[in-house]
C-alpha cells in the first residue's frame, strides 16, 4: 500500500461547449440574410417600374388579376369554362366562333368589347379605350402603331396620347408638317372616336431645344401641330363640330424627366367627358 501514495493524481478537464456560435448567436445571420434579400428585391421592383411603360405595366397587373381574363372572346375549348367567355353573349359560346351560332353574322359577332349606343358617358370612354387597347392592338401592332399610343382615363376625360419614338416622329422636324406614320395613326383615332359622340381637344407639346434662340418658335410649332393634326381626323372622316379645344403648351410639361427627349415631342387627343 505504501507504493501507491506516490502516484500522480487523476485530472478530469471539462471543456464547457457554449451553443449558439459565440455571445450573440447565429440568429442575427438570418436577420440580416432577410434584410438584404428584401432590399434587393425593393430595387428591383423600382427598376421594373422604370423601365417599363405604363401600358406594360398595366398587362403585367392584368395577367396577375384573377378576374381578368386572359382572352376576350371564346378560344373554343372544352375544358371548364367551355371556351366561354364573359365578353361574349349572354348565352356564352361554345364553338369557338365568338357567337352563338355556328355561321355569325357581321353585326352578330361577339368583338371582345364593351357595347357603346353612342353617348358621351363613362361607359362610352371606357368602350373606346378598350376599343384602341384590344380590338386594332392585334391587327396594328405588327406595323408598330400602337407603340406610339398611351392612353389613360383623367377627370377631364379619355387621353390618348401620341408621341415621337427614335427614328419615328410623327411631324417632320421643327415644324408642323404631318409623317405618313402620324396619318395611320389618325385613322384608329377616327374609328375609335367614331364609337361616341364626345368632344375632342387636341393638345401639342414639344420637347425643349438644345440650344437659346433669340426668337424661338416653339409655342406657335406646338399649337399648329395641334392643329395639323385636327385636319387630319377631319380628312380620315372626323366631323369639324367634334374638335372644341386645340392648345400648344411648348416644352412646358415635359412627359419624361429629361426635358430634351423625343418622348416629348407629342399630341394628346382627348376625348372629353360630358359637360366639359
Amino acid at each position: 500500500m505504501s507504493a501507491q501514495t506516490n502516484a500522480a493524481p487523476v485530472i478530469i478537464k471539462r471543456k464547457k461547449v457554449v451553443a449558439g456560435g459565440g455571445h450573440h448567436g447565429g440568429a442575427w445571420k438570418v436577420a440580416y440574410a432577410d434584410f438584404v434579400t428584401a432590399m434587393m428585391a425593393f430595387f428591383l421592383l423600382m427598376w421594373l417600374l422604370n423601365a417599363t411603360t405604363e401600358k406594360q405595366r398595366k398587362g403585367i397587373a392584368d395577367y396577375f388579376s384573377p378576374t381578368i381574363p386572359i382572352n376576350r372572346i371564346s378560344g373554343g375549348g372544352n375544358g371548364a369554362l367551355g371556351g366561354s367567355s364573359i365578353f361574349s353573349e349572354e348565352d356564352m359560346a361554345r364553338n369557338g366562333t365568338g357567337a352563338t351560332s355556328l355561321h355569325p353574322t357581321e353585326e352578330n359577332k361577339a368583338r371582345g368589347s364593351v357595347p357603346s349606343d353612342g353617348s358621351g358617358g363613362e361607359d362610352a370612354l371606357k368602350a373606346a379605350e378598350e376599343m384602341l387597347n384590344n380590338r386594332f392592338g392585334e391587327s396594328d401592332v405588327a406595323s408598330g402603331l400602337r407603340r406610339h399610343i398611351v392612353t389613360r382615363v383623367t377627370d377631364e376625360g379619355l387621353v390618348i396620347e401620341l408621341f415621337d419614338l427614335p427614328g419615328e416622329p410623327l411631324f417632320n422636324a421643327d415644324d408642323a408638317r404631318p409623317t405618313p406614320l402620324l396619318e395611320d395613326i389618325a385613322g384608329i383615332i377616327t374609328r375609335v372616336a367614331g364609337m361616341i359622340s364626345n368632344d375632342i381637344a387636341i393638345e401639342g407639346h414639344m420637347a425643349a431645344r438644345p440650344v437659346v434662340l433669340n426668337r424661338s418658335d416653339i409655342w406657335e410649332t406646338s399649337a399648329a401641330r395641334a392643329n395639323t393634326f385636327r385636319e387630319v381626323l377631319q380628312q380620315q372622316g372626323l366631323s369639324r363640330s367634334r374638335v372644341s379645344r386645340l392648345t400648344g403648351h411648348a416644352d412646358r410639361e415635359p412627359a419624361v424627366r429629361n426635358p430634351m427627349a423625343e418622348r416629348n415631342n407629342r399630341l394628346e387627343v382627348i376625348l372629353l367627358r360630358d359637360g366639359l
